[in-house]
């Protein structure tokens, strides 16, 4: 039996609550509707079915394809239109009203948080998952941001780099998202020492830093622009990149590489030498949110293992729920086993909470780079 991340994040969860979702027959819940903010490949139809015939509540789904788009949906509306909204967890600090108030209510006493990893749970406290020392979202899932790769190109899989994105021979051929490259290509680039940053921790000490690492980073991405073939944003379009545009390498999400591989073997995803850029997905509840109960339900559901494994089987991202692996296909497995070895496991970067001044730094120079 191969050890991985995924079989010692189980093992830890010694003492797991049974999970608690309301059945089609409870009074307080058995009816009405749930709206729901989530990513675009979150809750596909399987898990809106079950959800929908487990509890007999109405599931209205919207989608957004980047943090952006969804931040700007809720504040647009004052924080009110839906119960249930999926921030990345650094995120969720930027979720608040004109007064500073977060549009998350905190969590209710009735939401299972203890099906949630343990070691999951306490690190979402400095993550971006408390406001005001009160839980306000729940870890949900994590993935990386590594490299998808087509092994037709020439490029050695087991000394892959940030940097491979502009090697010989694929100008014009690769692809990323803007904001992502920045970070990547700045870990390699503070590794070769031509741009020194504390492993790209500085730019979230102050603007000046991250003015210095990112002004420095997008001068000399601009300055091999010849290698852009796409840019993406979301899930669909990473997809596209490879499918589409012909790109043969890019600095994607995990489960661009992985369902990738799963049609055509020629395509891996990886983790760069300089290591994999770790995310950590969460959810909570609305202060204005209409279906309170209902929510509750929705939160509960999604918790539970055996739909923790079918959301995995579904997107290639690694569910927070403790046991949820049992539930995961084989071929998930064979996966995670093949990326996250432990000398990767042991080399991740964390996206770190976001400090007031970096998103729209880093979407400053992100702009730079498409306009180049």
């Amino acid at each position: 039996m191969t050890i991985s991340r995924r079989t010692a994040l189980k093992m830890t969860a010694t003492a797991v609550a049974a999970p608690v979702v309301l059945r089609a027959h409870d009074a307080l819940a058995a009816s009405g509707t749930v709206r729901v903010l989530a990513w675009q490949d979150y809750i596909q139809p399987n898990i809106a079915e079950k959800f929908e015939a487990d509890t007999g509540i109405t599931l209205e789904l919207t989608t957004f394809g980047s943090n952006n788009e969804a931040e700007s949906t809720i504040s647009s509306a004052g924080g009110k239109g839906f119960d249930v909204v999926f921030p990345s967890i650094t995120n969720a600090p930027n979720y608040l009203d004109s007064d500073g108030n977060s549009y998350f209510m905190p969590l209710p006493a009735g939401v299972n948080t203890d099906a949630v990893i343990p070691s999951f749970l306490r690190d979402s406290a400095t993550l971006g998952g408390m406001h005001n020392g009160e839980q306000v979202v729940l870890p949900f899932d994590w993935g990386t941001e590594g490299m998808t790769l087509n092994t037709t190109a020439g490029i050695d899989p087991a000394t892959l780099s940030y940097g491979d994105l502009f090697a010989d021979g694929t100008e014009g051929k690769s692809a990323f998202r803007q904001k992502s490259a920045l970070i990547g290509i700045g870990l390699y680039l503070d590794a070769t020492g031509e741009v020194p940053s504390n492993r790209m921790l500085d730019v979230y000490k102050s603007e000046e830093e991250a003015r210095r690492v990112f002004g420095a980073v997008t001068q000399w991405i601009i300055e091999r622009k010849d290698h852009f073939g796409a840019f993406w944003n979301n899930a669909t379009e990473a997809t596209a990149a490879f499918k589409d545009a012909g790109c043969v390498i890019g600095q994607t999400w995990d489960t661009t590489g992985l369902l990738l591989n799963r049609e055509n073997p020629e395509f891996i995803y990886r983790a760069p030498k300089e290591g994999i850029i770790t995310w950590l997905d969460s959810f909570g509840i609305m202060r204005e949110a209409e279906n309170v109960d209902q929510a509750v339900a929705f939160m509960n559901f999604m918790l539970t293992p055996e739909v923790g494994g079918m959301f995995s089987n579904n997107t290639g991202y690694n569910s927070a729920v403790a046991g949820a692996a049992e539930f995961a296909s084989e071929e998930f497995k064979r996966q995670f086993n093949e990326v996250y070895t432990q000398e990767v496991l042991g080399n991740m970067w964390w996206w770190q909470a976001e400090t007031p001044f970096l998103a729209p730094t880093q979407n400053e120079f992100s702009e730079i780079i498409t306009n180049a």
